[in-house]
C-alpha cells in the first residue's frame, strides 16, 4: 500500500468496465456481474481513504447505457437504491464526501431528495467521492457553458468553464484508469481529461482490487508528466 503523501497523485477516476462480460463468462445474468462490481466499488473507495487520495470520480452509468437491455437498467437503477440505502444506515462509517454528479433529473424526488441530505451530512470528509450517474462528458460541457452564459458572461476563460463544471471542487483527476480492456474514454469527464495520465487494464471490474489499484499508482509515478513542456 502506498501512502500518497508528495500531492503528484491527488485525484483518480476510474471507468468501472467489465461487469457484463464477468458474469457472461460465468454462465450468470449481467445483472449479477453489477452486483460484484458494486462490492468493487465499495473495497475500492475503502481503500482511496486509507491511501489518502483526495477524489475519487467513478464512472457508474453514462447517459448512453439507457441502450442496455431494459432488465440490466432496471437492476443498476435498482443497486443505486439500495446504495443509497446502505449509505443512510451506516453514513457514519462511510470515509467519503458523497457527491452524485450528472443528470439526476431522472429520479424520482424522494431520491433526489435523500441523495441530497446524504451529499449535505458528509460534505466535510477528507475524500471526495464523485459518482457519475446519467453522466456524459459533452453534456456536462454544455451544460457549463449554458450556466454561464445565464449568467450574463460575454467572455469566456477556461477558468470560468473549470468552475462550472460538476468537479470544479476537486479540479481534474491526475490519472484516469479504465478497466475491461477497451481503450477509450467513452464520454467520461472530456474537459478535465486533457492531461491526465490514462492507464488501461484488461481486468473486469469486479475483479479489481488493492493489488490492481497498486499497479496503476506504481506506473503514474513511472511516468513523467510534462503539461506541454520538456
Amino acid at each position: 500500500m502506498k501512502i500518497l503523501s508528495d500531492g503528484r497523485l491527488k485525484h483518480i477516476a476510474i471507468i468501472m468496465d467489465g461487469n457484463g462480460r464477468w458474469a457472461k463468462k460465468r454462465g450468470l445474468p449481467r445483472e449479477i456481474g453489477h452486483r460484484y462490481g458494486a462490492d468493487a466499488f465499495r473495497k475500492t473507495v475503502e481503500y482511496c481513504s486509507k491511501i489518502g487520495l483526495r477524489a475519487l470520480t467513478v464512472y457508474a452509468f453514462s447517459t448512453e447505457n439507457w441502450k442496455r437491455p431494459e432488465k440490466e437498467v432496471k437492476s443498476i437503477l435498482a443497486l443505486l437504491r439500495q446504495y443509497v440505502d446502505e449509505c443512510e444506515k451506516n453514513i457514519e462509517k462511510y470515509p467519503a464526501y458523497f457527491h452524485f454528479i450528472g443528470d439526476l433529473a431522472v429520479f424520482d424526488d424522494e431520491l433526489r431528495a435523500r441523495i441530497e441530505k446524504i451529499e449535505e451530512r458528509t460534505k466535510d470528509r477528507p475524500l471526495v467521492l464523485n459518482i457519475a450517474f446519467n453522466y456524459g462528458g459533452r453534456s456536462e460541457i454544455t451544460q457549463a457553458f449554458s450556466q454561464l452564459m445565464a449568467s450574463g458572461k460575454r467572455e469566456i476563460t477556461e477558468e470560468d468553464v473549470a468552475g462550472a463544471l460538476y468537479t470544479s471542487q476537486c479540479g481534474d483527476p491526475d490519472l484516469i484508469i479504465r478497466t475491461g480492456g477497451d481503450m477509450r474514454i467513452s464520454n467520461f469527464l472530456l474537459w478535465q481529461a486533457a492531461y491526465a495520465e490514462l492507464y488501461f487494464t484488461d481486468v473486469l471490474w469486479p475483479d479489481f482490487n488493492e493489488d490492481e489499484l497498486d499497479r496503476a499508482i506504481e506506473n503514474f509515478y513511472s511516468r513523467k508528466r510534462r503539461f506541454g513542456g520538456v
